[in-house]
């Protein structure tokens, strides 16, 4: 399942390189065990491991946990959902395979309008 990232890369130069390395030793080592247990219990375990890595990462950069939990889950829910589109969009288009439309048309209209107000090119 791991696919070429480095591509991504390049044309985001946002990105760091090293990002879609971690990236993909993690797919790897997911496709492994995936051999092993299936694929159904490796996306479980690896949400399951995500969501508690996040949770540390976040109790350990915020002083107000408290105040900034629902915060943060609203942004970390939304952030999963749209790489999960992200996903499902490439990997549907990648397989010629219909997914439906895309959840994320608006949000690159309204990101291409900011762009073009801003005197930026286009994406997507």
């Amino acid at each position: 399942m791991t696919d070429n990232t480095d591509k991504q890369a390049v044309a985001d130069p946002r990105l760091d390189p090293k990002f879609f390395a971690v990236v993909n030793e993690y797919l790897e080592l997911t496709n492994k065990h995936a051999k092993e247990h299936g694929l159904k219990r490796i996306s479980m375990a690896s949400m399951y491991a995500a969501s508690r890595f996040n949770a540390h990462a976040f109790m350990a950069q915020t002083n107000d946990i408290a105040g900034e939990r629902t915060q943060f889950l609203d942004y970390m829910t939304n952030l999963y959902r749209q790489m999960l589109n992200e996903h499902i969009d490439g990997l549907g288009h990648e397989r010629g395979v219909d997914v439906g439309e895309s959840e994320l048309k608006n949000y690159i209209e309204k990101m291409n309008a900011e762009r073009e107000a801003q005197g930026l090119p286009r994406v997507g």
